[in-house]
């Protein structure tokens, strides 16, 4: 057994090693995962805002409330589902912030304590295969908003490239793929350059997505006329089998970073700034800007018939090239934005974390990349009920029971005390692999999805996340309880 090397914790309870001489050659340690000095950790209150802000105001999260007015619910019933779950969602997401600022890490190597060393592999890689498919989604609509930009000011651009493929034309495919290796690029210029563009990016997107509502506003003659159209859900009978399973989308969306949160809040200069730039930014941001897709989408029933629930489909029936152009660049921009931040930072430490000594945080970024184009996004995207109730409600049931056991382990288990060195060192004190760690995520998993194979567990499926979560702490709980028993 390695004792840990002397840790310094700060008045604030920020804590940081006094040397890193000992892990700088460990086989788990490179720079990107390595603990950030506490001198270096400068995010403030408002870049986790901004963070949130920009990340929130985003084609996904306007598409989210619309589908839940495609898939039948009222303007009311859909924003009651969204603030709900996004409050809910708060809850682990300042949990599992903590660690990141106390110790300055990052995901995968806080979960080296609850799955051990090269068990953390398991829960990373999870979270980085969803990663991935949201890479693609965000790329997809990236490329959309661009080829509409396109279409804009450069004449005939649908044609350019032939009739393509896929059912799509080759100036899409063309779009596509600019957008995605303006992405690569970015995370090629590092996480600085990130939070310039979250910084900026926030507020404008805010502006834009306001100017659009002030249009449907205006073109269905007031508010009104909005807000009178009825959902096909009247009774609570009827409201509920679709409210639960949209519900736990609802979490599924933020799911992900319910789990990487410690990737951005390692930068933090308090737990204090963190904890309030989240608190304020999320719910409030989701609030508003699902609000003002479900106004946009009943515009849309008003103005053309006919539910919209895609804003890009949407503007690229405005006649003005102008105003095309302008509303499509801010698609890029917010899709840009929320993008890296929230599907590349992640997944390219996990990769990392896999493989320290051969992955560096920009090459697991390009691997987030390909693998969001091999993942298909332009299949998720087809219609809302693949988005929300295949998509976001079938993998909310493994990130739920990863985000059981980390917050059991750090919480309740360690109440909240890590041996930082240790999170480096194969011989450590955490060891390389947690029996119990992985067999409570396996038993949530199982009982979060059994549904799907089994026909008398399918109501918890629509529990996914709830289910995952509840299960997998619990018996990491008894199993931990029941060591420490034996031990004394």
């Amino acid at each position: 057994m390695v004792t840990a090397a002397p840790q310094i914790e700060r008045a604030d309870g920020r804590v940081e090693l006094a040397s890193t001489a000992r892990i700088e050659d460990s086989p788990l340690y490179n720079e990107d995962l390595a603990p950030v000095p506490i001198a270096k950790r400068t995010w403030t209150t408002y870049n986790f805002a901004a963070l949130w802000i920009s990340m929130a105001h985003c084609i996904p999260t306007y598409m989210l409330s619309a589908g839940l007015m495609a898939a039948g619910m009222s303007w009311a019933q859909a924003l009651f589902t969204v603030i709900l779950g996004n409050t809910i969602v708060l809850a682990p997401i300042l949990l599992n912030s903590h660690p990141g600022t106390k110790y300055g890490i990052p995901f995968p190597v806080f979960a080296r304590a609850a799955y051990g060393t090269i068990g953390s592999n398991v829960p990373a890689l999870m979270r980085a295969l969803v990663a991935c498919g949201w890479f693609g989604i965000q790329a997809w609509i990236g490329g959309e908003a661009l080829n509409t930009f396109f279409a804009s000011v450069i004449p005939g651009w649908h044609a350019l490239l032939g009739g393509g493929f896929g059912g799509h034309a080759g100036t899409e495919w063309l779009s596509f793929l600019i957008f995605w290796a303006l992405n690569v690029w970015i995370v090629y210029r590092g996480m600085d350059l990130l939070r310039h563009v979250e910084n900026w990016a926030a507020p404008f997107v805010l502006v834009m997505t306001g100017a659009l509502l002030a249009w449907a506003i205006w073109k269905a003659d007031g508010l009104g006329p909005l807000l009178s159209q009825p959902g096909r859900f009247p009774d609570l009978a009827s409201f509920l089998p679709v409210f639960i399973p949209s519900l736990t989308a609802m979490i599924g969306f933020w799911a992900t970073l319910s789990l990487n949160m410690p990737d951005f809040t390692r930068f933090g200069r308090s737990q204090r700034e963190q904890v309030i730039g989240q608190t304020v930014a999320l719910p409030t941001t989701m609030f508003v800007f699902a609000a003002m897709g479900v106004l946009i989408t009943s515009a849309t029933t008003i103005i053309y018939g006919e539910v919209i629930w895609d804003p890009i489909k949407l503007i690229a029936r405005f006649e003005s090239p102008v105003v095309i152009a302008i509303a499509m660049f801010t698609a890029v921009v917010a899709t840009l934005a929320v993008n890296i931040a929230a599907n590349v930072v992640s997944p390219a430490n996990d990769f990392a974390n896999a493989f320290p000594r051969f992955i560096r945080f920009s090459t697991g970024g390009l691997i987030t990349g390909i693998l969001g184009i091999l993942i298909q996004p332009w299949r998720l995207l087809a219609d809302p009920t693949g988005y929300i109730f295949n998509w976001l409600l079938g993998y909310s049931g493994g990130l739920g029971s990863i985000a059981g056991v980390l917050i059991a382990d750090y919480w309740v288990v360690r109440r909240t005390h890590l041996a930082l060195e240790d999170l480096y060192l194969p011989d450590g004190s955490y060891g390389r692999w947690s029996a119990a760690g992985i067999g409570a995520t396996l038993l949530g998993c199982a009982a979060a999805w059994g549904g799907l194979v089994w026909a008398p567990m399918r109501p918890l499926y629509d529990y996914a996340w709830f289910v995952g979560f509840a299960v997998s702490g619990l018996v990491y709980l008894t199993v931990a309880r029941t060591a420490a028993s034996s031990a004394s």
